[in-house]
């Protein structure tokens, strides 16, 4: 009975609150974390948000990390972000990075807009750090020593003789076992010294 009072509780401050978006997403972490949802007869959290609030998967999720981010930035200041939208390119960013460039955002002066703020990720650095959103790759495919590209090259040219020749003198299987066998050293960690 507690937890059907909560459920009730926290639709309502989702009903009330549609123009607040960091209440919806805490409203909506702890339903989804509760697995509260089950009490209103759903299976899944995404089959509650889609039949009792029309509301999508991903826009669901944005909300609760935007909850999520808001929490986040509210230790270091009173002026936090007034939409989902201006979270959105913070969330793209680890927890640290979102109080940096939060921050840094505030002293440039710029209005607050989720246009200003992208654009201000965009050309940020933080600790003389590009910006990237987590899970983004650094770009290392310029960093390549000569020798290794007239290797490359060197290969890539002996493929195309073998395709040439429709693979008389060189397998097409064997080819393609040397290019595993190079895969897999170059994914191995190994030193390279043996």
């Amino acid at each position: 009975m507690e937890q059907q009072n909560r459920l009730s509780h926290l639709e309502t401050v989702i009903a009330r609150n549609q123009g607040h978006f960091c209440d919806i997403g805490r409203a909506l972490n702890e339903i989804r974390k509760n697995r509260l949802y089950k009490l209103a007869l759903f299976e899944t959290f995404e089959a509650y948000t889609r039949t009792r609030w029309d509301m999508g998967r991903a826009y669901a999720y944005r909300l609760i990390k935007s909850y999520e981010v808001v929490c986040n930035l509210s230790p270091i200041g009173d002026i936090l972000p007034a939409n989902e939208c201006q979270v959105r390119p913070l969330a793209q960013l680890e927890l640290i990075e979102q109080r940096k460039v939060w921050q840094g955002f505030l002293n440039s002066g710029m209005e607050i807009t989720a246009l200003n703020i992208k654009k201000f990720i965009g050309t940020r650095t933080v600790d003389n750090l590009k910006v990237r959103p987590k899970n983004d790759p650094v770009d290392l495919t310029d960093q390549i020593s000569d020798e290794y590209m007239a290797a490359v090259q060197q290969v890539m040219e002996q493929v195309r003789m073998a395709q040439h020749d429709h693979w008389q003198q060189t397998s097409r299987q064997a080819a393609l076992l040397w290019n595993r066998v190079i895969r897999e050293k170059i994914l191995s960690k190994g030193t390279g010294n043996g």
